[in-house]
């Protein structure tokens, strides 16, 4: 027989058994300051994620930076995977890292739930540059190989692959500036201390009168610069972005993976979310699930080469 207290017991653990998730505060761990892309990013996608997923749910943004995002993404991949640890996840950055350091995490480490931003990087030069176009700015580097410079907002990134692949993909022969940082190699290219640069066309948009984009390394043109030819049009073919996404820890039950890929892919459709997110200036391109995972491998796949060819550390 059981007594009084044993009968409650069992009555509340089957009751914890079949709560309906999210029955507590769902976190997302950001790996960068408060402010920056990735955080406007995850607390938009938060805020919209609530309603989706209903019934009073709480989603909050716990920012965890250090180690160029490797504190945060070590958090998320060592979480439980019960769907209340999620987190942002940056490509190539957060894989890349992987390469020249000692990392807790690989590309096995997540469940791939969705990305909702592609940031494509872009060739670009000062406003005064002499480079109108790409193939002239290519024309001059292949004339005296290494003369013209190429500055980036450091090795290791989406700016330095795409440097990479431009002289792949041109046979011109680029030197290659890390600076600390976007705004200081976008600095040095405003200032005319390098011929160029590469970054990402969202880090161009607050500077048309300063900067001339000279392309755009992405499959299609984008929207906010249509004007702005590929470099695969221009018969260089380059596609190299930032991506921004979120993920889970490895090992997530396909219920709770299946809940939070509907919820987010509402998010994603919501016409409200999409306005707010075209006023940050932030581009979406969404992708989920398989999409996603296959998409961090490829992103993996060219980390790993540039690292075994050209290693920067």
């Amino acid at each position: 027989m059981k007594t009084p207290l044993t009968a409650l017991a069992l009555a509340l653990t089957a009751t914890a058994a079949f709560a309906e998730y999210p029955d507590k505060p769902v976190e997302v761990v950001v790996g960068y300051s408060a402010g920056g892309g990735t955080d406007v990013m995850a607390r938009t996608v938060a805020q919209f994620l609530e309603q989706e997923l209903g019934d009073g749910a709480s989603v909050v943004v716990k920012n965890m930076p250090g180690a160029g995002g490797q504190i945060g993404f070590t958090e998320v991949s060592e979480a439980a995977p019960d769907g209340y640890t999620l987190g942002t996840f940056n490509l190539p950055a957060a894989l890349a890292l992987t390469k020249d350091r000692a990392a807790d995490y690989d590309l096995d480490s997540f469940t791939y739930l969705a990305n909702f931003v592609e940031d494509p990087n872009t060739i670009t030069v000062a406003a005064t540059s002499p480079f109108q176009t790409l193939d002239e700015l290519i024309g001059a580097a292949e004339a005296d190989p290494g003369a013209i410079t190429l500055g980036l907002s450091s090795l290791g990134g989406n700016d330095h692959f795409a440097a990479n692949m431009m002289q792949d993909a041109s046979g011109a022969e680029f030197t290659l500036v890390p600076f600390k940082g976007a705004s200081n190699a976008r600095t040095a290219i405003m200032g005319g201390h390098v011929a160029a640069g590469t970054m990402t066309l969202g880090q161009t948009s607050n500077f048309p009168d300063e900067l001339r984009v000279l392309a755009v390394l992405a499959e299609e043109r984008s929207p906010f610069r249509p004007d702005v030819p590929t470099a695969k049009e221009l018969g260089y073919d380059v596609q190299m972005s930032s991506l921004r996404g979120i993920v889970a820890p490895a090992g997530l039950d396909e219920a709770t993976t299946e809940q939070l890929l509907r919820a987010l892919s509402a998010v994603n459709e919501n016409p409200d979310f999409q306005a707010m997110m075209a006023e940050q200036g932030n581009p979406i391109a969404f992708m989920a699930g398989d999409d996603f995972a296959e998409t961090a491998a490829k992103q993996d796949g060219i980390a790993a080469q540039i690292w075994a060819e050209t290693p920067w550390k």
